[in-house]
């Protein structure tokens, strides 16, 4: 997947899991803030979403000071899972060369 395609299945998956009802992805702006006074997301949100990213994509969201910095926007969010997935895991390293 592009940072397109990411970024469109994304805002999709935002508008269902964490129920924004009446909004469509093109009403998510790509560099508002996803908390506070832009989208106005919350932790609990926060948390769903960060579950969300992972089952969806396969990409781990770290706690602490580094999720703040990828859940700043979509832009941040869809710039981590584009990198993470491009990334191939450890184990997936060790299971092709054993293959």
């Amino acid at each position: 997947m592009n940072a397109y395609e990411v970024r469109v299945a994304l805002k999709e998956l935002m508008i269902e899991e964490l129920n924004l009802a009446g909004k469509k992805p093109d009403d998510i702006d790509d560099d508002a803030p996803l908390f506070g006074e832009g989208l106005g997301l919350d932790s609990l949100d926060a948390l769903q979403l960060a579950m969300v990213v992972e089952e969806k994509f396969g990409v781990k969201v770290p706690e602490g000071e580094p999720a703040r910095r990828i859940f700043a926007s979509v832009n941040a969010l869809v710039g981590h899972i584009v990198v993470h997935r491009a990334t191939p895991r450890s184990d997936d390293v060790r299971g092709a060369e054993n293959g």
